[in-house]
């Protein structure tokens, strides 16, 4: 990657070496639908959890975790809940991604190809849009649950904590206190600079990213080590696949303001993902400083900041 302590030719916005590999299980095995996108080559790899955002379908985020886990990692994205309504609060979301995060250590090693192993050592979490406001919350231990494992890095996806400052949904992460989220790992939160404004500027069309509930104010609570991209000309949405079905599918073309096109968000916050967790597992966060300077970067950032 240019301007990095990445080999010159590794570029984190171009796929990986590594050939990732989609895995299905049903809630049979793991009482939640999960998909498993793993490396095929042999080696030991870092594991990312990946939540989904509010009524949307996991398989949507395929493209990134593809990206990603091209990279050398292994990500488990899992379906947090089912059916088309679910109610506003996350403390389903919250919950859900708990009970995947404690079959890690007894289930994960079962289903991954045998020369493939997870390094539960090096587990990073993140989520999007209401999935983000979750993985803030599941860190924070917002519903006191108990973990087994000890997340290493938290990544919030244009995080959203509810309809406005005034209308939070439960559990409550933002506080409103600068720097108040005491977390012992380092954070990135990556926001979209449409996501504040509505798709139609009337009543009673709202913002997919409310200001004073939205990624500004997650990273102003946020503590050192942390890092913060806001980028220009793209949407709440635009990190899913260019492609999705359904119902839920269609609708997300019809929810939030957008870019014109998907491909340069979703591999920006790809490469950005590969960029924080290299730089949070291996303690080099030149990786990160680069970031904003590489000539390979598909989109213009509006907003860079970082507390190292």
């Amino acid at each position: 990657m240019a301007h990095s302590s990445f080999p010159v030719e590794i570029n984190v916005f171009s796929c990986g070496k590594y050939h990732p590999k989609p895995i299905e299980l049903n809630n049979e095995v793991t009482r939640k639908p999960l998909t498993i996108v793993t490396p095929l080559e042999e080696g030991e790899f870092p594991v990312l959890i990946l939540l989904h955002g509010f009524l949307l379908d996991r398989d949507f985020y395929s493209q990134l975790s593809c990206h990603i886990a091209s990279h050398g990692f292994i990500i488990v994205v899992p379906q947090l809940y089912e059916g088309l309504y679910i109610g506003f609060d996350a403390d389903v979301d919250v919950e859900s991604a708990a009970e995947i995060t404690n079959w890690l250590p007894e289930g994960l090693q079962q289903v991954l190809p045998s020369q493939v192993k997870a390094n539960l050592t090096k587990i990073g979490l993140a989520g999007h849009s209401r999935g983000g406001k979750a993985a803030f919350a599941l860190v924070l231990n917002r519903l006191n649950t108990k973990l087994n494992l000890k997340f290493s890095a938290l990544i919030g996806i244009d995080p959203v904590d509810g309809l406005d400052k005034w209308k939070q949904t439960q559990p409550k992460v933002l506080t409103y206190v600068p720097h108040s989220f005491d977390l012992e790992m380092p954070v990135m939160v990556i926001g979209s600079g449409l996501g504040e404004f509505p798709i139609i500027p009337i009543w009673p069309f709202r913002p997919c990213a409310p200001e004073g509930v939205n990624h500004k104010n997650f990273y102003n609570e946020c503590r050192k080590p942390a890092c913060y991209f806001v980028v220009k000309d793209y949407g709440h949405l635009d990190v899913l696949d260019t492609k999705t079905t359904g119902p839920t599918g269609v609708a997300t073309y019809c929810m939030c303001k957008s870019g014109k096109t998907r491909n340069p968000m979703r591999i920006f916050v790809g490469g950005a993902v590969v960029t924080f967790l290299k730089a949070s597992f291996d303690g080099d966060f030149s990786y990160l400083m680069a970031i904003k300077d590489d000539e390979n970067s598909p989109v213009s950032l509006q907003t860079v900041d970082y507390m190292l």
